[in-house]
């Protein structure tokens, strides 16, 4: 039964990772709205591999994979931003990254719980990076641009 486990886990992990789009391939969507969309799938999986990595004791992967979060969801805050629309008047888009960013931040937060307290200042700057994405996004949902 455990040699089932581990086959399934291989194969799991191996779709994970052919599913899961780099970075360059999420930039090189057209449409912004769903650049931002995919940005923030791609920071949702990447942290999963980070944590994972992190558990399984390769913290040389943890940090370019905290970057890499990073990353992504800058993409995402930059993708929204660049379609010019107007959150208030437009807000699925913005309100469903404002829901991710709010989840992903619940799962930084996990994750530097389970972290040794040594190793929790690593996820510091992510953290404050998207609680910062998710604020700007209810913001502006809530305020829409000033004029």
């Amino acid at each position: 039964m455990t040699a089932r486990f581990l086959l399934l886990l291989i194969l799991s992990t191996a779709g994970a990772a052919l599913l899961r789009a780099d970075l360059a391939q999420v930039k090189a969507e057209p449409n912004l709205e769903k650049r931002s969309k995919l940005a923030l799938d791609l920071a949702e999986s990447t942290l999963k591999e980070a944590r994972t990595a992190y558990n399984n004791g390769d913290n040389a992967k943890v940090t370019p994979l905290i970057g890499q979060v990073r990353d992504a969801v800058e993409l995402a805050e930059q993708s929204l931003k660049e379609t010019g629309k107007n959150p208030r008047k437009s807000p699925k888009y913005f309100k469903k990254a404002e829901i991710e960013t709010r989840a992903l931040l619940k799962r930084i937060e996990a994750f530097q719980d389970e972290m040794n307290v040594n190793d929790r200042p690593a996820l510091d700057a992510l953290r404050t990076k998207v609680q910062q994405v998710h604020d700007d996004l209810l913001m502006g949902i809530m305020e829409g641009k000033k004029k």
